[in-house]
């Protein structure tokens, strides 16, 4: 039987990628949305992926959402926590609205998606976590306190859980993209996009593709002596 992996926002952008790249490894994928359903409708049309729609913030949909995926496709072995958002404003002009919403999506979503399915890794002695974090929760940026605060503590949770889930046969670890060609990135200006990429040794950005390598290799059974690492994709751009 194949192993059954949930990416959260994992129908456009680099989860979108994720997705493709599991399901190409024989895993049975469900990827979540929050809000976009045409484009989530045309991500299933195409892929055959069947998606789910529910907010990672809230932790009654998330555990509601989890159990209906197990239902359909059988318990989660390898959860990928990829949705988040941004709300960027310089620290002084940014608002608790702000401030709050970035939290409650890409720091408490996280705790929210792996929660509901960690008891049943426990219990089955597998499990694979992994959580895309960000190279500006390693460095920081400008006008980012929000997002940044989070995908730092989104590391926290990763080194905390390995060693909680080690003896249990549970991996985590993260992900942490540097600049990716995502739709969002390529909206930018044309003349900011350039400013990123001379900031980038390899001088282009990365692909969505290159991110969904990672998590696959980390989703791996070659990968299970790999525990609470963190893999910087990001073109030399910055180190830890």
């Amino acid at each position: 039987m194949s192993r059954t992996a949930l990416v959260t926002g994992g129908s456009r952008g680099i989860g979108e990628a994720i997705s493709k790249a599991l399901k190409a490894d024989g895993y049975q994928v469900a990827a979540t949305y929050a809000g976009n359903d045409e484009a989530a409708a045309k991500f299933s049309a195409e892929t055959g992926i069947k998606t789910y729609k529910w907010n990672v913030a809230d932790y009654d949909a998330s555990a509601a959402g989890i159990a209906q995926v197990e239902v359909d496709l059988g318990p989660i072995d390898v959860v990928v926590a990829n949705a988040g958002i941004t709300r960027d404003a310089p620290f002084h002009r940014m608002t608790p609205e702000q401030w709050k919403e970035v939290i409650d999506t890409n720091l408490t979503g996280v705790f929210n998606t792996v929660h509901p399915v960690w008891p049943g890794m426990r219990e089955r002695k597998f499990g694979r976590v992994i959580v895309i974090s960000s190279i500006n929760g390693q460095k920081g940026q400008f006008a980012q306190v929000n997002y940044a605060a989070t995908k730092a503590g989104d590391l926290g949770i990763v080194k905390s859980l390995a060693q909680e889930g080690a003896r249990a046969g549970i991996t985590a670890n993260a992900v942490c993209p540097g600049y990716i060609a995502t739709e969002m990135v390529m909206a930018v200006p044309e003349k900011v996009r350039e400013s990123i990429i001379g900031q980038i040794p390899a001088g282009r950005l990365g692909e969505p593709e290159e991110v969904a390598r990672c998590v696959a290799f980390l989703a791996s059974d070659d990968a299970g002596f790999i525990n609470g690492s963190t893999i910087s994709a990001n073109g030399a751009q910055f180190f830890v």
